[in-house]
């Protein structure tokens, strides 16, 4: 990840081990399997003398790696049946990653609206909402919790139409947690 970090600017295998205090050949094996992995990528081959330099970058300023990497339990199955508790808002914020980056991406279907919405400027029609609030007891925070499941049931009634001809299906998530 340092690496990956260092290349936001690109760089060669001796410039990274220079500044990793680490020998090159070590660096530019780590280089060869994060270009194999398709998080950096060569710019740039310089001559130096009888050697070829590779000049890497990386090849995004961040990163989503899919909860699906961790395996099943990344979703926290038994404790998700609780929608008050961290392993549902997790699994539901994975899910929410990996249904994002697969519409950008173009995955199952994806493709054909976001070629649609690139044509016209835009990215994927997404929406999010962003808040804060502190709350005087827990006993406050189950009834803005109950208030807000009965408003968002409300108005997911209200505007949901499943005979809505070139209507188009959207995945609501509320989800709130304990600031750092």
């Amino acid at each position: 990840m340092r690496m990956v970090e260092m290349l936001a600017s690109p760089d060669s295998a001796s410039g990274l081990a220079r500044r990793l205090e680490l020998p090159r050949q070590q660096v530019n094996y780590h280089l060869r399997e994060l270009e194999r992995a398709g998080l950096v990528r060569l710019v740039e081959e310089r001559r130096k003398g009888n050697c070829l330099e590779r000049i890497m970058e990386a090849t995004a300023r961040s990163y989503l790696l899919s909860p699906d990497l961790a395996g099943k339990r990344a979703a926290f199955e038994a404790e998700a049946r609780d929608r008050f508790s961290s392993g549902w808002l997790i699994a539901f914020a994975g899910r929410m990653l990996c249904e994002v980056a697969d519409f950008c991406e173009g995955a199952e279907g994806g493709r054909e609206q976001g070629e649609r919405a690139e044509a016209v400027g835009k990215g994927p029609p997404t929406l999010a909402l962003s808040g804060e609030i502190q709350f005087a007891s827990a006993d406050s925070r189950a009834a803005f919790a109950a208030e807000m499941s009965e408003a968002f049931a409300r108005a997911i009634e209200r505007y949901h139409n499943e005979k809505a001809r070139g209507g188009r299906r959207f995945r609501m998530i509320l989800g709130g947690y304990p600031i750092p």
